[in-house]
């Protein structure tokens, strides 16, 4: 037996419990198992990655820590203490916070009154500014309470949702992709804000397919494949490629450049196209122009809600007014034609937004084909729709892309968003279209499926096609781009050639510093 001086000894060289502990948490929705037999561990004052594919379980395992959802079996502790998290406002109350992907901000309230919508009832706006202005300057956040939200951009929404959460005092932040809007300026601001809640003692849950950004902040990671924990590692110790390999558990092959070809003609030509804005916050098009060769690849980078959206529905038809002239598609005036003319010119478009938008969650993969292929050679016979010739096509698309899904009578709803997103750049791509618009092709993707849909990218171009690309990331742009430009308040930059010029030029290109980025230059 010991003696209490032992037992003393003892205790002291014992480390802390863990702030949070996680131990066998299972997750299931109906005959799906989203979380299987789950631990994790994360200490005071460390960054802690959670990293996976899409459909791994990271989503189901954070909503359980945060209160969103409860698990069907495990325990979670806190500070040794088993607890359970019957909403946020519970997970709140005792001192977790999380900062999710999308933003939820009222875009015509104050960024004060944002956060006072998140705070106690008992918290007035007029005690709460000098609380908000204390904080960003404690934080380096740069925040003004009375800017109204819609004015902001994406860098500073980001700001607003971390600066509600940090004003309940929070001993645990989960983020959820928290760079995927941010400009790499921006980034580092971000960082250096975090590096400051580490220091505190505050512990960070951090997700993010970028995984520079794991390695740059986390001491830890755990690794979500399928549902289940696969593994821990130090990401510090990891290069990008090992892993991702340990997420999707084999080698993530690089891009391959296509085989040496001759750009063609002009397959897209924008001449100074300006268009009005119908949504009431949305961007006007100020004199953009652009040339779109054959066989090349041009990017378009920028921040959310500088027009890449109003700009998209202007090239594929959604939006009319431009002008026959201001838009053509392979030589001929296309800027009076709707969407289904220009597909019948030769051009194919991959909106942003998956579900409504480029895919109809409810109806199959077959059906999904016929709505975006319904005008296309044998598609239609004797004025209706050719399903069996859809059905064919979505086997194709299928195969061809390695598209997880029972088959093409799969409700698209049914597929997680990696595989969804690369069914719809299949069902484009296999039409061999002339031109390609694609408005952030890898959002929310993992890195197995995100290489797999830049590869296609490369390939098409290298068959002749012309491609537009719209992203937001960088990385992507710069891994497969002839060409970058940048669109700024609804105005498009020059191009510059990919190989030279840099991220963080393109990044002051972003937040609208042309002399700077010029100078830079």
């Amino acid at each position: 037996m010991q003696t209490p001086e032992q037992q003393q000894q003892q205790q002291q060289h014992e480390p802390d419990p863990p702030l949070l502990r996680l131990r066998g948490i299972v997750k299931r929705f109906g005959g799906f198992t989203a979380n299987d037999h789950i631990d994790l561990d994360l200490r005071a004052g460390e960054a802690h990655g959670l990293i996976g594919e899409n459909g791994a379980g990271k989503s189901t395992l954070v909503k359980i820590i945060y209160g969103l959802l409860q698990p069907d079996a495990g325990e979670i502790f806190l500070s040794a203490e088993r607890i359970r998290l019957a909403s946020p406002r519970e997970a709140r109350a005792r001192g977790i916070g999380m900062v999710f992907q999308h933003f939820s901000l009222f875009e015509n309230l104050t960024v004060a009154e944002n956060i006072a919508l998140a705070l106690p009832s008992a918290e007035t706006l007029h005690g709460l500014r000098p609380r908000i202005l204390a904080l960003a300057e404690r934080y380096g956040l740069s925040l003004d309470p009375d800017r109204p939200v819609w004015s902001l951009s994406a860098g500073e929404r980001q700001r607003i949702e971390i600066a509600r959460c940090l004003l309940q005092d929070p001993r645990l932040v989960i983020l959820d992709e928290p760079t995927s809007v941010l400009t790499p300026q921006e980034a580092t601001k971000l960082f250096e804000t975090l590096d400051r809640l580490k220091a505190e003692g505050r512990a960070l849950l951090y997700i993010s397919h970028k995984l520079d950004e794991v390695r740059r902040l986390c001491e830890r990671a755990t690794i979500l494949r399928l549902g289940k924990k696969v593994g821990d590692c130090d990401p510090r110790r990891e290069s990008p490629r090992s892993l991702a390999a340990l997420m999707v558990g084999a080698e993530v092959a690089d891009i391959s450049p296509s085989a040496p070809h001759a750009q063609g003609p002009d397959l897209l030509v924008v001449d100074d196209l300006s268009l009005a804005s119908q949504d009431i916050h949305g961007v006007d098009l100020s004199g953009i122009s652009l040339r779109l060769r054959g066989g090349e690849i041009l990017g378009i980078a920028g921040i959310a809600g500088n027009g890449q959206s109003e700009l998209f529905a202007a090239l594929s038809g959604e939006r009319l007014g431009a002008g026959a002239e201001k838009i053509r598609i392979a030589g001929a005036p296309a800027g009076a034609r709707d969407i289904t003319q220009r597909r019948l010119m030769g051009a194919a478009f991959i909106p942003e937004e998956r579900n409504g938008h480029a895919a109809a969650p409810a109806f199959s993969l077959a059906e999904n084909v016929a709505l975006s292929r319904h005008a296309a050679a044998g598609f239609a016979r004797n004025g209706a729709l050719n399903f069996a010739r859809a059905r064919q096509t979505a086997r194709d698309i299928i195969g061809a892309f390695d598209v997880r899904a029972s088959g093409p009578d799969a409700a698209a709803r049914t597929l997680s968003g990696g595989n969804l997103q690369k069914f719809l750049v299949g069902r484009e791509i296999l039409g061999q279209p002339k031109v390609l618009v694609v408005d952030q092709p890898t959002w929310g993707v993992d890195a197995a499926a995100a290489g797999a849909i830049r590869q296609a990218l490369v390939d098409l171009a290298g068959r002749g096609a012309a491609v537009l690309l719209i992203s937001q990331d960088l990385d992507e742009l710069f891994d497969v781009c002839d060409r970058v430009c940048v669109m700024h308040a609804g105005s498009l930059s020059p191009p510059r050639d990919a190989r030279e010029t840099t991220r963080a030029e393109v990044g002051l290109l972003m937040t609208g510093s042309v002399i700077e980025a010029a100078h830079a230059h």
